[in-house]
């Protein structure tokens, strides 16, 4: 359970200001059908997250427990770094009149979470915790917590949010988490 709660929060505050965030706001504002969109991104974000899924854990069979926790302490601090950049919204997403909306949302996040920080952060936790399933499902909720609203409240709700501090407080908790592993005490708490 661990696994999930962590996961669950974690994705929550990277997508915060992130560009599969804004790709909500920008799909939502266009077609103003939140159920089709809601069920992309939920479909995307399993396919995307469970792929990911799968490479943390062929990770942590490759790797010895040593070089792992280290790898996955440098991840931890890469991804807190990674956290302090603003994310943009590239012009790249697919034309809905092709493919319609439910279609249009599983391509555009599926592309848009290709090497985002939620992928490589679900790659990580998958390899720190042996349950798959609980890291893809809290990836998964993180990210439905995370554009739900996006989707619900548009661009109006995003300038109210302090994006410049959850950003921070994300970066911190993957810090925490990057010493954490680093010191091998997450082994010894439990998570």
């Amino acid at each position: 359970m661990d696994a999930f709660l962590i996961s669950t929060g974690l994705v929550t505050l990277a997508e915060m200001g992130d560009r599969t965030q804004l790709l909500a706001f920008l799909l939502a504002a266009k077609f103003r059908r939140p159920v089709p969109i809601m069920l992309g991104i939920l479909i995307a974000t399993l396919a995307n997250h469970a792929f990911a899924g799968f490479i943390g854990q062929w990770f942590a069979e490759l790797l010895t427990p040593e070089i792992l926790r280290w790898v996955l302490a440098v991840t931890f601090f890469a991804m807190a770094a990674w956290m302090m950049i603003p994310d943009k919204l590239d012009d790249d997403a697919p034309d809905a009149s092709q493919y319609g909306v439910l279609l249009t949302t599983i391509i555009a996040f599926f592309l848009a979470e290709i090497g985002d920080k939620t992928q490589v952060a679900t790659v990580a936790l998958a390899a720190r915790f042996d349950e798959l399933l609980w890291v893809i499902a809290g990836t998964t909720a993180g990210m439905m917590i995370a554009n739900i609203p996006a989707i619900y409240l548009g661009d109006k709700f995003a300038d109210r949010l302090p994006v410049r501090l959850i950003h921070l407080v994300a970066a911190l908790v993957f810090v925490a988490l990057g010493l954490l592993t680093l010191l091998g005490v997450g082994e010894k708490l439990g998570f």
